[in-house]
Formats: structure tokens, C-alpha cells, sequence
């Protein structure tokens, strides 16, 4: 795969980041042993970041969020907000002192300095949302946060949507040049789950739900990860009570879900009745069906993406990182989708409400690829 599809992957990676609607599932609550904390989250009303305080709030814990006021405004009228602009407005953040920070909503490295420097009397730690768009390729398999990391030639340049992955890598650290030790540096892969309004995973569990044969990529025993946005945010909150610094790939297990595991784990959460057809890798190609657009969470493992689907988690989950089963994800983000007005509901394979292209294939575009692939025999 050439560098424009990974720069779409890293585009499509940081959209999830910013979008979508946060709905809290049952957590584990604050133990007995964790004093109760104030919690500062810069941004806190997209997607990651309100999932992040619900379950702060659920474990015990008390919340400010700083923002612009802009994405709904309307979330958690109960708590502490700031408004401000983390581009150059931050004086609500001065004079004030919290335990920890989480910054979902960094993406240049000049900006994250900007609140590094000024937290970094007012907090304990800093908790940096970044993502595996920071490594140079995903491979080999099992590569873990030693491997080499994203780069450009120019580090002034805050082009995010072609340089995604390096500028994240340049954000973790700067938070690390600025508050040495007390970073905690977060690498999540896809994240997915009720509530993301980029639907880069929902077409699965949406398309099974309706049964029939179903257009499976690749083959079977290929590898995917993904990461409920729960899970996540359980594990965010985590770090911070137990003081875990340093870099964590988040995600699901490595080399513990197939795309068969994924499918099968849709199916089960929705009760669809599908029927699996695998299609050839480079069949797909030849048709213009396009791996992770078009077909979502998933790539072939070739070439920079000789380890996708198995970048090491082992040091997250040995730090407290769990995921919950894909039957679970799958069915809570159908039932999300099922539950939105008729106006937003994802039309698949084609542009969406908010201008861009919904993953997925069109009934009519799968049903043509079948064909295509029963004629060739």
C-alpha cells in the first residue's frame, strides 16, 4: 500500500478521535483504595472525551472540563466548565490546581506545549491521547512502543491531515520535554463502539444485522483490532489512579481477533443470520474496493501493514488494560445506530449528513462485487 492510503488511515484514525456522541456502559466503580481525585479534561464533549467523564464521575471522582463551548455545549450542565481556546486562550486554566489532565483534543505540538507548560505546576500528570498513527509503518507483527516512530521533515509543519502520525508522536514529546516522568502517553488503535459517528466499524455489526451473504475480505485468518471506546476511558482513568506513566499501545489483544472472530462476534450481538462470502485481497483491489473505507477495520497484512491487526497490547493489559467481547461492541453500536433520527442514520458506501463518505459498501455495489467475483469462478 502506497503512502496515500496510510495517510487516509491516519486521517480516518484522528477523525474518530473528535466525533460522535459518548454513551457510558457499566464500569467498575472508584475502589475503596483510590482517594478521590479533581480531574481536568481539555476538550470533554466529542467522542472519547465524554466517555472519559462518565467514568471518572461513575468511580467517584470530581471533573472540570475546559473547551470552547462549541460541540454541545449541553453535556454535563452539573459540572465544572471553562471556556477558553487551547490555541492562545487559556487564562481560565491559571491559578487553579487538579491531580491529573487528560488532552484528548491535541494534534500540533506548539499547542500541546502551550497547556503543557502552563499545567505543569498544576497538575501531578498528564494524560496524552495519541494514537498508532505515531508508528512509522504497522509491522513487523507484534511490534510494541519501542518501534520507530513517524517522521517529517519539517516539525513546524501543522499539516494534520497529511502528517496525522508524526505530529502525534511530536505532541508525546513535547508533553514528555515539558513534564518529564509525569506523562502518561496513550496509542489507541481503532476506536469503535456506540456513539462514533464516523461508523468505520458500525458497518459490520449494521450489515450482518440484516442477514443474507455478506462480502467478507481477505481471508479468514487475517488479523484486526479494535478498541470499544468504554474500554478506553476505563483504562484512561485507570492510568491516572494508579499513576502509570510512560507510552501504552491500546487496543485489542494481538493476534487474539480474526477477521472471522470479528464477523462471527457481529453476528452473534446482533442475531443476523449471514451468510460469509471471502473475497481475494486482490480481487477487491482490481474492483476498486477499497480496504478500511470501504471495507471496514481491516487491511491486507502486507508490506507496511505486515503487522496490522497484531501491534503489542501486552503492556497495557499487563497495566490494566480489559476488552470487553466484540459481541458486545458489535451489539451496542448497532442498537446506537438503530436508535438515531431517520436524518442520521449512515447511508453506507455513499456521502453522509456531515460531507464525507460513509465506510462501507451500498447493498447494490456488494451484491455487484459478488457477482463479479462468482463469474470469475
Amino acid at each position: 500500500m502506497g503512502t496515500t492510503r496510510r495517510e487516509f488511515l491516519a486521517t480516518t484514525l484522528a477523525t474518530g478521535a473528535a466525533v460522535g456522541l459518548g454513551v457510558r456502559g457499566a464500569m467498575a466503580r472508584r475502589s475503596g483504595d483510590v482517594k478521590k481525585m479533581k480531574l481536568l479534561i481539555l476538550g470533554g464533549t466529542a467522542y472519547l472525551g465524554p466517555e472519559i467523564v462518565e467514568e471518572a464521575l461513575g468511580r467517584g471522582h470530581e471533573m472540570t472540563l475546559f473547551n470552547r463551548g462549541q460541540t454541545r455545549p449541553e453535556l454535563f450542565p452539573d459540572l465544572e466548565k471553562l471556556r477558553g481556546d487551547r490555541d492562545g486562550d487559556l487564562e481560565a486554566l491559571k491559578r487553579r490546581k487538579w491531580d491529573a489532565v487528560i488532552d484528548t483534543s491535541g494534534y500540533v505540538p506548539r499547542i500541546v506545549r502551550m497547556s503543557a507548560e502552563l499545567l505543569k505546576d498544576s497538575v501531578d500528570q498528564y494524560v496524552f491521547i495519541s494514537s498508532i498513527s505515531a508508528y512509522a509503518t504497522w509491522g513487523p507483527p507484534g511490534m510494541d512502543e519501542t518501534a520507530p516512530e513517524a517522521q517529517m521533515e519539517d516539525p513546524t509543519n501543522e499539516n494534520v491531515g497529511q502528517y496525522y502520525g508524526a505530529l502525534k508522536a511530536l505532541c508525546e514529546h513535547t508533553a514528555e520535554d515539558t513534564m518529564p516522568g509525569r506523562v502518561t502517553n496513550i496509542r489507541p488503535g481503532l476506536i469503535v463502539g456506540p456513539g462514533d459517528w464516523t461508523h468505520r466499524f458500525n458497518y459490520w455489526p449494521c450489515r450482518i444485522a440484516e442477514g443474507g451473504e455478506v462480502l467478507a475480505p481477505g481471508k479468514p485468518e487475517w488479523f484486526t483490532q479494535v478498541l470499544d471506546v468504554r474500554d478506553l476511558a476505563a483504562f484512561v482513568v485507570h492510568c491516572i489512579e494508579q499513576k502509570h506513566m510512560g507510552w501504552f499501545n491500546a487496543d485489542s489483544p494481538e493476534g487474539g481477533m480474526t477477521m472471522r472472530d470479528m464477523l462471527k462476534g457481529c453476528a452473534k450481538g446482533t442475531g443476523g443470520d449471514a451468510e460469509f462470502t471471502w473475497v481475494d485481497a486482490e480481487f477487491l483491489d482490481e474492483q476498486g474496493v477499497s480496504a478500511w473505507q470501504d471495507m471496514p477495520a481491516w487491511i491486507a497484512p502486507m508490506e507496511d501493514y505486515s503487522g496490522f491487526g497484531q501491534v503489542s497490547t501486552a503492556k497495557a493489559r499487563a497495566h490494566g488494560l480489559k476488552n470487553r467481547p466484540i459481541e458486545e461492541t458489535a451489539r451496542d453500536a448497532w442498537e446506537w445506530v438503530k436508535a438515531l433520527p431517520p436524518e442520521a442514520q449512515p447511508k453506507w458506501g455513499e456521502a453522509g449528513a456531515r460531507g464525507r463518505m460513509t465506510p462501507g459498501l451500498s447493498r447494490a455495489r456488494e451484491k455487484e462485487v459478488l457477482e463479479a467475483w462468482k463469474a470469475r469462478g
